[in-house]
C-alpha cells in the first residue's frame, strides 16, 4: 500500500510534501510511538516544533 501512495505523490502536486514521523515515549510503559504525518514543505518546522511541546 506505501508504494501506491508514493507513487501518487509523484505525478502531482505531490514533491511539496514531506513525510514528518514524530517518535515520542510513553511515560507510562517507557515504550517509543511514532506519529507520521504529511506536511507541506512550508510547514515542516511548525509541525515538529508543535510536536515537541
Amino acid at each position: 500500500m506505501a508504494k501506491k501512495s508514493v507513487a501518487s505523490l509523484q505525478k502531482g502536486g505531490g514533491k511539496e510534501f514531506t513525510k514528518v514521523i514524530i517518535s515520542a515515549r510513553s511515560e507510562k510503559t517507557g515504550a517509543y510511538t511514532f506519529k507520521e504525518s504529511m506536511v507541506h514543505n512550508d510547514k515542516v518546522k511548525e509541525a515538529i516544533a508543535s510536536a515537541t511541546k
